[in-house]
C-alpha cells in the first residue's frame, strides 16, 4: 500500500511526524506537505508563481506553497506512481461544521479526492498535541479498516479528542454540525498609523445536535463524517427554472 501525507501546519509540525511514525509501519509513505504553517488556506492553488520542493533530511518533501500545492505537486510530477490513498494531518485542532470550508488539512485530503483517489483529513479536537499518540493510533486504526464497502473515491474527515486510546469512545459515523457567525476582527494601528486587523476567532456552535461532529467527540468518540465536492443547491434547482421561465 502506498500512501501520500500531507497536512497545513507543516512538515515540522509533531502531528504530521507521528502521523507518518504510524503509517510507515503498514504502508510504503511519502510526505509532501508545506514549508510552514498554512491553516486556513481552503483549496487555494499557487498561480502566481512558480514553487520549489525541497527535501528534509528526515526524508519528507516540503513545498512554499498550500497544502493543495503539495498533494497537486505530488500526483501530477513528483511521485513516479499514484499513490493508494491519501492522507492529511494530523491536525493542531477541530475541523468540524463549516471549519471544513477553511480548512487545509481537509484540502490537501481533497485535492487528492478530486484526482479520484480515496482521501482522509485527521485532526485533533483541541489544540497542544496533547495525546498525539492516541491520535496517531486512531489514524493507523482508521487507515487499517480500508472502507472497502465505500464507492471510491472517498473523502473522509476525522476529529479526534485529546484522550488516552483507552478512554476514547467508538468511533461514530456523523454529519457536519454549523457555527454561529465568526466572531469581529480586531483592529489596531501599525507603527505608521495604518489600520490593521486580525481575523477574528470561529464563531460559537450552532448546531450540535444528534448525529453531528460536534455532539460525537464533545461525548469523547472519534468522528467521521464522508464529505462530497457537490455544492449545487438541488432543491432550488425547480425553483431556479420557474424564474427563469
Amino acid at each position: 500500500m502506498k500512501i501520500l501525507i500531507s497536512n497545513d501546519d507543516g512538515y515540522l509540525a509533531p502531528g504530521i511526524v507521528a502521523l507518518a511514525d504510524v503509517l510507515s509501519a503498514i504502508a510504503e509513505i511519502t510526505v509532501v506537505a508545506p514549508d510552514s504553517n498554512r491553516s486556513g488556506s481552503s483549496n487555494s492553488l499557487t498561480l502566481d508563481r512558480p514553487l520549489g520542493v525541497e527535501r528534509a533530511a528526515n526524508g519528507f518533501y516540503y513545498v512554499n506553497g498550500t497544502p493543495s500545492d503539495c498533494v497537486h505537486i505530488a500526483l501530477t510530477g513528483l511521485l513516479p506512481e499514484r499513490p493508494d490513498l491519501i492522507v492529511s494531518g494530523i491536525n493542531q485542532g477541530q475541523n468540524m461544521g463549516d471549519d471544513t470550508l477553511y480548512s487545509g488539512t481537509v484540502a490537501a485530503a481533497t485535492e487528492g479526492f478530486l484526482f479520484g483517489l480515496p482521501a482522509i483529513a485527521f485532526s485533533q479536537l483541541h489544540k497542544g498535541w496533547a495525546e498525539l499518540d492516541a491520535a496517531a493510533r486512531v489514524a493507523r486504526d482508521i487507515v487499517e479498516r480500508h472502507f472497502d464497502a465505500l464507492p471510491k473515491p472517498y473523502l473522509l474527515n476525522v476529529n479526534i479528542p485529546n484522550l488516552p486510546y483507552g478512554e476514547l469512545k467508538p468511533t461514530v459515523a456523523t454529519r457536519l454540525g454549523k457555527r454561529h457567525m465568526s466572531e469581529p476582527v480586531y483592529k489596531m494601528q501599525d507603527p505608521h498609523g495604518k489600520d490593521m486587523y486580525w481575523i477574528g476567532p470561529a464563531g460559537a456552535v450552532r448546531d450540535a445536535g444528534v448525529g453531528t461532529d460536534f455532539h460525537a467527540t464533545a461525548l469523547g468518540h472519534v468522528s467521521i463524517t464522508p464529505l462530497q465536492i457537490d455544492l449545487t443547491h438541488t432543491s432550488q434547482l425547480d425553483h431556479l427554472k420557474k424564474a427563469l421561465a
